[in-house]
């Protein structure tokens, strides 16, 4: 039996217009987060769609997301609407943005208009300051190592069975160390941490963006988020496309006084904390099937270790860790996982 369903029900069935409410399950993510639509009823006999958030409070803490919420939302950020919440048990109603996933609408609409759009509202998210109840944690060392850590723990280790030898750790090392020290040194801004196609929602009638799953955001360097966009998880897309979005975003970003870099300099920066964040994310998906029985993110890595391939092949000062993964990590990825895409490919 469901007992944190039957929790969320009661709740929101106390609250105006909910009475009838039966709440349907929409998605989960990966978290410990599950989302339910529910139906109001309004004058004229309509019904208005919500979701109610489930965040169990024992794994989940909703201060952020509350707090980030309001203070983009009163921004101008297309992040939903809170209705109604209880912090204590973990429950929030919000605005209903809609069904379709920027990652679905791709394949149906104007790519290029998606990400353009997309990349302006990053631009303003980007800009804006912290809310006045919850000052952003820092995306420091600590944080950063954490996160590359998650590569040779969960997915070299774990899942693949690699046992590294000193040699090995001090390549990764050296490797974690100069994604670090550029990190470090790009400009500071607000980064939603997860800023990609399956958290932008693509509304009827509205240009801008929905923006959900933005409770982890910190502040950090400037690239960060357009590396999760543009060198998404979910989809790939060839070089020439890439170049030309992230050259929007640097204008865009420029233009708002966010930094002051040419172009060579923001690619590099961009390519660097690719390597990172594709270190975490492969890192993350292993664990999830692991730890959580969340295997299907587990088609994700081939995928996100080729921008780790891709992004190496092209710095000098990452040759040798460029020559281990692809003579040792990828053969092992491909024979347990599936083959990597090649260079280019979508």
């Amino acid at each position: 039996m469901d007992n944190r369903l039957q929790l969320l029900t009661r709740w929101v069935r106390q609250i105006p217009g909910f009475s009838a409410a039966s709440p349907t399950p929409v998605s989960g993510d990966a978290s410990f987060r599950r989302y339910f639509r529910v139906w109001k009823d309004v004058p004229g006999g309509q019904l208005a769609p919500f979701i109610v958030m489930d965040a169990p409070p024992e794994h989940e803490d909703c201060v952020p997301f509350v707090a980030i919420a309001r203070h983009w939302h009163q921004h101008g950020i297309a992040v939903p609407a809170i209705a109604a919440e209880d912090l204590e048990q973990g429950f929030l109603l919000l605005e209903d943005l809609g069904n379709l996933l920027m990652l679905t609408a791709l394949e149906q609409g104007d790519v290029d208009t998606l990400y353009r759009a997309a990349l302006d509202e990053l631009a303003r998210i980007a800009g804006l300051d912290d809310p006045a109840d919850y000052p952003l944690p820092a995306y420091d060392q600590a944080l950063l190592d954490r996160e590359m850590a998650l590569f040779p723990d969960w997915l070299l280790e774990k899942h693949l069975g690699l046992e590294l030898d000193n040699q090995e750790r001090a390549l990764l090392d050296t490797a974690f160390g100069l994604l670090r020290e550029s990190a470090l040194a790009q400009p500071e801004v607000t980064v939603h941490r997860d800023y990609h196609s399956r958290n932008l929602l693509v509304r009827d009638s509205q240009t801008v963006p929905g923006v959900i799953d933005f409770q982890d955001a910190v502040r950090g360097p400037i690239t960060y988020d357009a590396v999760s966009l543009l060198k998404d998880c979910y989809v790939r897309w060839p070089e020439q496309r890439l170049a030309s979005w992230l050259e929007h975003f640097r204008n865009a970003s420029q233009q708002a006084g966010l930094h002051r870099a040419d172009a060579d300099t923001f690619r590099q920066w961009f390519e660097l904390m690719g390597m990172q964040r594709h270190l975490k994310a492969a890192g993350i998906f292993a664990r999830l099937a692991i730890r959580d029985g969340k295997t299907g993110y587990l088609a994700d890595i081939p995928r996100t270790v080729s921008y780790l391939r891709d992004a190496s092949a092209r710095q000098p000062a990452f040759r040798h860790f460029h020559e281990w993964l692809c003579s040792t990590v990828i053969p092992a990825i491909e024979q347990r996982i599936g083959p990597l895409p090649e260079p280019g490919v979508r």
